[in-house]
């Protein structure tokens, strides 16, 4: 696990020395994610150059040491992640001639480009990767990530110069960066409290979408100008394999493939352990590791002290039964304000599942530890267990009747009206101010004029009905859940509220959440049941033998259950929610006020500032809960106001 930064392109940032610092800064930039060494690799015929920063995971020898080039100099990779069936690959690639010095997956991956050509390399890899490759005799650059999104990638163009690189705060410190603010994400950001791919916070910075490359030609890069990703696999062309399961069979297969897997994911050279919250996900992969351990396996979980919120006393309870050497934290009000300020350092764009607050505790804590910890993210999205999926369904099919109540209720509602008005023509909405009473109107409104699955579920997700509620500039970009479904994916029924979350939600939100959180305190993750042929085999289940009622995942709990005693396992499912609305109104009210003050909004430029108090206000008066719709706009003032309010004011007056 490590972090990468480089650049090309016309301009260049002076002599050879110059081009090394400025790399060496990129890299300094993103110590985190590789605080054991760091390297720096420039080639002035190609006007290229790529930085690097180790956490040292594999052969922590100097034989591992990136940028590294192949056997014949041909290729210079930066890479961040791992690959697991390296040691496959090598004894594939020994057959045929191939030679190594050490036993980094590194080195095999350059093997693996001298043997078979990028693209069809990229398809034999599993692991979770980002890389920047150097073609010397072809003289491209390749840029690349993983299947399913585990490993970030910026690039984009800043001037003349072309940055690429792990984290955003790499690409910042070359001269050329610019930083303007993307106003066309904030929609996106207010809808989804996250600023989905291929958008960034920052004009022409994009990211890399999963399973995707670009090949760039460094004889003729034109500044503005990148090439249309290419896709070297294809999710959609795993929702059908073509065989029957029954529960027994699907779980006994599953099970062989998890421990396979595992088993994979447990080779380090460095301690490792795993995160447990006492769910069926974390449960099964830890119950699969305990089995494979010759010792206690290192567990870690996060507790809250506030009612409805602490899952710990789960986790503990299984972590008895699996015998494991566990360690728990518990999460406080002042633990959430003391790290709060540091959010906009850790993300670089402004981020706002609120669960990034203990995951970054709970990570803070396991590198303590371990340098290593695998975790049970996707088992929702692969394996249907979301409590969403079936009441979205229901929703979807009773939508006509619901539209047809709406419609009236609208026409007695004309601008203007007072809430004691509205209270009177609603008097469900007793209590609400009408504000509120419009709010909730405005959200039910979006959602019942969707005319396809995928609409209707873009909108039930969305925390802000209509971003121009708050916005002063409100156009939106497209992005994952706006596109059609390719023909395997039929726009009707549970497979498409799965294939809208694996191409948004999971590399947007939690893998996202999971990566900058961890590698912030330099603790490598990975997810067993993102290995590509987990996906595979879960997309090829039918979803009835999923869902049993409202209660998904009963594959996976069934293979859990041969390890763990359903009584520990079944409770209504929780999620890792955070008590973020009692925090607004207690320990981060007053950093909130701060950041919401109406002067400070309008000079921004950003918001429309009455309508952001007005759901401020309503929050705080206990009538609603607006945390959500408030943290995406709080996490965006925190980022504004990090990343230096003078230049990014100038730039946005000027727009």
């Amino acid at each position: 696990m490590c972090g990468f930064a480089g650049f090309s392109g016309p301009d260049l940032p002076g002599t050879r020395d110059q081009c090394e610092t400025v790399l060496n800064s990129m890299g300094h930039a993103i110590l985190h994610r590789g605080p054991d060494a760091g390297g720096v690799w420039f080639d002035g015929q190609l006007r290229l150059g790529l930085s690097h920063r180790r956490l040292s995971i594999i052969d922590l020898s100097e034989l591992g040491a990136q940028p590294m080039a192949s056997e014949s100099g041909r290729y210079v990779i930066s890479f961040n992640g791992e690959i697991y069936n390296f040691r496959s690959l090598r004894t594939e690639l020994e057959s045929v001639g191939a030679r190594f010095r050490g036993h980094s997956d590194t080195e095999v991956m350059l093997a693996a480009f001298e043997a078979w050509g990028v693209e069809r390399a990229l398809g034999r890899f599993n692991g979770m990767f980002a890389f920047a490759l150097a073609d010397r005799h072809q003289r491209k650059l390749y840029l690349a990530r993983d299947r399913m999104g585990e490993k970030p990638l910026y690039y984009g163009w800043q001037g003349r110069s072309l940055l690429f690189g792990s984290e955003l705060k790499a690409l910042a410190c070359h001269p050329s960066w610019k930083g303007e603010v993307n106003r066309g994400a904030l929609p996106l950001l207010l809808r989804h409290n996250l600023i989905p791919a291929p958008h960034s916070i920052y004009s022409g910075i994009y990211k890399l979408l999963p399973a995707s490359f670009i090949s760039l030609d460094l004889d003729q890069l034109v500044p503005g100008e990148l090439p249309e990703p290419s896709r070297y696999w294809r999710l959609e062309e795993q929702f059908d394999n073509g065989r029957d399961w029954t529960l027994e069979g699907a779980s006994s297969h599953l099970e062989t493939l998890l421990e396979d897997v595992v088993d994979d994911q447990m080779v380090s050279d460095v301690p490792l352990g795993a995160f447990l919250s006492g769910g069926v996900d974390s449960s099964t992969i830890v119950a699969l590791m305990q089995k494979q351990a010759s010792q206690p396996v290192r567990t870690f979980s996060i507790g809250f002290n506030e009612e409805g919120f602490n899952e710990a006393v789960h986790a503990a309870a299984v972590a008895n039964h699996l015998g494991t050497d566990h360690t728990e934290l518990y999460v406080t009000e002042q633990n959430a304000r003391d790290l709060v300020p540091r959010l906009p350092q850790i993300y670089d764009e402004p981020f706002a599942d609120s669960s990034q607050l203990p995951t970054y505790l709970v990570s803070e804590m396991t590198r303590k530890h371990v340098t290593v910890a695998l975790s049970g993210d996707g088992g929702d999205e692969l394996f249907c267990g979301y409590t969403r999926y079936p009441s979205m369904l229901r929703g979807w099919e009773r939508r006509g009747s619901l539209g047809s109540r709406l419609k009236e209720l609208s026409g007695r509602l004309p601008p203007g009206m007072t809430a004691l008005a509205i209270r009177a023509l609603v008097p469900s909405q007793k209590g609400r101010s009408a504000e509120a009473i419009r709010f909730r109107l405005a959200r039910a409104r979006a959602i019942t004029s969707a005319r396809t699955l995928s609409e209707f579920y873009r909108q039930s997700v969305s925390f802000w009905p209509d971003p121009a509620m708050a916005l002063v500039e409100s156009g939106e970009g497209s992005y994952g859940l706006m596109g059609t479904l390719p023909a395997q994916v039929p726009d009707n029924d549970l497979k498409t509220l799965m294939w809208r979350d694996l191409n948004w939600y999971l590399p947007d939100d939690i893998l996202t959440k999971v990566d900058r959180a961890a590698m912030a305190c330099s603790l490598e993750t990975r997810i067993p049941m993102l290995d590509h042929r987990v996906v595979s085999f879960a997309m090829g289940l039918p979803a009835s033998l999923n869902m049993n009622g409202k209660v998904g995942k009963q594959v996976l709990r069934s293979v859990l259950f041969r390890h763990v005693p359903r009584k520990l396992i079944d409770r209504p499912k929780q999620g890792f929610a955070v008590p973020v609305a009692a925090w607004l109104r207690g320990a981060l009210r007053e950093w909130a006020e701060e950041l919401l003050e109406p002067a400070r909004l309008r000079e921004q430029g950003y918001w429309k500032a009455d309508m952001v108090r007005q759901v401020w206000h309503e929050h705080l008066s206990g009538r609603e809960d607006y945390s959500f719709e408030l943290w995406g706009i709080l996490m965006f003032q925190a980022w504004l106001a990090n990343m230096g309010s003078a230049d990014l004011l100038s730039s946005n007056r000027s727009a």
